[in-house]
């Protein structure tokens, strides 16, 4: 622990303290959750300023903040509202112009303003923990209070586009090797911070501001760029925060801020970034029930997954890596030694890709257990069944694992169509089956439909968010209905897609029309990649008790029909060679003859009607569920629509979209 001096602490704000240690003035940020830039904050940074300014017995300054973060960012909250001075820029060129040291103590997350602030200072040292990063374009935005000037200047122009425009903050080992920090404290970070500030004291100081930029190679930097505004599906940040980095190789630094100033505020009063916010604030108030607020999850140290195909595989990854025991069970001593492999070539991936260390994937896999035996689940505190999607079967399982665990064990439906209410009622204790609705691959995926059956307990409830949430997943709690809130939406503007076809589009007019508008990937490329032959064969299945007088679309079976299933078999919608995807006439004829068969006349249709009858019947889809009570909220709808179906999030969400007209 630093010494400090002995005398009172300081209060430069509510949020914004002093101390000093052997002449150093110690200023700790403490605004919880993540010591934001409010104006308290800014003004109490303003104040210890002027505090060591005018006292000669104050040799320099270090800069920390309370808790696990440094700073997490700007006050968002602020947005929108009249500003309040001293804003950042001024609180960020006073901390550069000091005329003692300002050493960063860079104690956890260094965020958007938060490494604005660090850029300023005249040193950085971090724990081993820091992290540090610009994440603005998240939210539509690009730095505000010289971001994309000062750290080209520091750390040159090719690693700073890839932090700015990319928006993932880095580790402190990395920040090291580029020069955005100057040391990595071993646990001392006060005190390394302190005689850092105690060693430039008189000496002349390193202003990120003045350095100069190294102009990159223009030729580097346009392959850079071009992935970025490949990548950017039409958001505008990271285009932005491209023409900032490089305009800070060719203009001084006071042009560079006011370029980006007003490039800020411009982004800020966008409606890309109204989305962007948006979707923030949706996402953390995901899987927020009122009612259970003080209900306590349930402990769970040991979860069961019964079947061990892609999607029980891929929950065990996450299950693992959350670091959970899993025993995985399969029907044949030869399916669960298959089963097992498949788990362990996943978390292999993550090895080869650097996302995990040998040691790491090794630990994870000492707590699998895969088995054969169904009494081996006897120890599981909750089970998940992930076996084919066919009611008898899910009921089937349900009624042994009955037999086989604890009383108190939580049972988990992960259908996708089932009605779980109805796989509940033939358990002993429906009250302890809840519905979690991984989307595939469960590894990488972050969204869970959490269902919230007739009679699920309100702990179980609980412990379904709690595990959801340990899975680093986004959870949102639905009620029951086909298909819940993701898919129903699906299926609305899948049959308006079809109509579409009906009338005149094709494919890959739909396919253009959503991918323009900001999708991954259009509808029938989603189709084809997917493979057609599952919903064809979920289709036939339910042909019986379909309503012959509904409308019903039978392109699709036709191609299944045709042995077109999708890019796997190097035919679908569209057709694969060597890889890429391209427009097949075939499937156009087979369009325009079954539009003259079924008595349609064609027209020209644009995108822009396209997205507009897409988007309303998503909006539409969306009320219903409401209205039925299945979604809380529309926020959580607009949730699962982005993390679950590409929807773009600098749009908002469906829902979001609808509201803004």
């Amino acid at each position: 622990m630093h010494n400090t001096d002995a005398q009172t602490i300081l209060a430069f704000s509510p949020t914004v303290r002093g101390a000093r240690s052997n002449g150093i003035l110690l200023v700790t940020i403490d605004n919880p959750p993540v010591n934001a830039l409010s104006a308290d904050v800014r003004a109490g940074l303003m104040a210890a300023l002027g505090h060591a300014a005018a006292d000669e017995a104050i040799a320099g300054l270090v800069v920390t903040g309370a808790g696990k973060t440094f700073v997490g960012g700007a006050d968002i909250r602020e947005f929108g509202k009249p500003p309040v001075e001293p804003n950042l820029p001024a609180v960020i060129a006073a901390l550069e112009s000091a005329s003692k040291p300002v050493i960063a103590a860079i104690n956890g997350a260094a965020l958007g303003g938060g490494l604005e602030v660090a850029l300023a200072c005249h040193a950085r040292i971090a724990a081993k923990s820091a992290s540090l990063g610009l994440p603005e374009v998240t939210l539509g935005l690009v730095p505000g209070a010289g971001g994309t000037q000062r750290l080209p200047r520091l750390i040159g122009a090719l690693p700073a586009l890839d932090m700015i425009a990319g928006g993932k903050p880095v580790d402190a080992a990395t920040a090291l090797r580029t020069g955005l920090v100057d040391a990595i404290a071993d646990g001392q970070l006060l005190e390394t911070a302190i005689s850092h500030a105690l060693e430039l004291s008189g000496k002349p100081l390193r202003r990120t501001g003045l350095l100069k930029v190294a102009v990159p190679d223009p030729a580097a930097f346009e392959v850079a760029a071009k992935k970025i505004r490949d990548r950017a599906r039409g958001r505008l940040a990271p285009v932005e925060a491209t023409r900032l980095v490089q305009l800070a190789a060719t203009v001084d630094l006071e042009t560079g801020l006011a370029e980006e100033r007003a490039t800020f505020l411009r982004l800020r009063d966008s409606d890309q970034s109204a989305a962007l916010r948006h979707a923030f604030f949706a996402e953390r108030g995901a899987g927020k029930v009122t009612h259970l607020k003080d209900v306590d999850p349930r402990p769970l140290s040991v979860i069961g997954i019964a079947g061990t195909g892609l999607m029980g595989c891929g929950i065990a990854v996450a299950t693992l890596s959350a670091g959970y025991r899993v025993v995985a069970l399969d029907q044949t001593p030869e399916a669960a030694a298959k089963g097992g492999e498949r788990i362990a070539g996943l978390i292999r991936q993550s090895v080869a890709s650097g996302r995990l260390s040998d040691a790491a994937a090794s630990e994870q896999l000492s707590r699998l257990n895969v088995t054969a035996d169904i009494s081996d689940l006897a120890a599981a505190d909750m089970v998940i069944e992930a076996v084919f999607d066919d009611f008898d079967v899910k009921v089937a399982l349900f009624r042994s694992l009955d037999a086989v665990v604890r009383p108190d064990a939580i049972l988990v439906t992960n259908t996708s169509y089932l009605d779980p209410d109805a796989i509940a009622a033939q358990t002993v204790r429906p009250e302890r089956v809840v519905g979690l609705h991984f989307f595939s691959p469960a590894h990488v995926m972050r969204l869970i439909e959490v269902v919230r059956c007739a009679r699920t307990d309100d702990d179980v409830l609980s412990t379904a968010l709690a595990f959801a949430r340990k899975l680093k997943k986004i959870p949102v709690v639905c009620g029951v209905c086909e298909g819940f809130v993701g898919n129903r939406i699906f299926s609305a503007y899948r049959s308006e897609a079809e109509r579409l076809l009906e009338e005149g589009a094709l494919p890959q007019d739909i396919d253009r029309a959503m991918e323009a508008y900001g999708f991954p990937m259009g509808l029938f490329a989603v189709y084809d990649m997917a493979g057609l032959e599952i919903a064809w064969a979920r289709r036939k299945r339910q042909a019986a008790a379909r309503d012959p007088a509904a409308p019903y679309f039978e392109i699709p079976d036709r191609l299944c029909e045709a042995g077109r299933f999708g890019a796997k078999s190097g035919r679908g919608w569209y057709v694969y060679e060597d890889g890429k995807r391209r427009v097949d006439p075939q499937v156009d004829a087979m369009i325009d003859a079954y539009r003259v068969e079924k008595g349609f006349v064609p027209r020209a249709i644009g995108d822009d009607e396209i997205m507009e009858r897409l988007l309303a019947s998503m909006a539409r889809e969306g009320e219903a569920l409401l209205a039925q009570g299945i979604a809380d909220s529309p926020d959580d709808i607009d949730v699962v629509m982005i993390h679950g179906y590409g929807f773009p999030a600098h749009h908002g969400g469906p829902m979001f979209a609808a509201r803004r007209g």
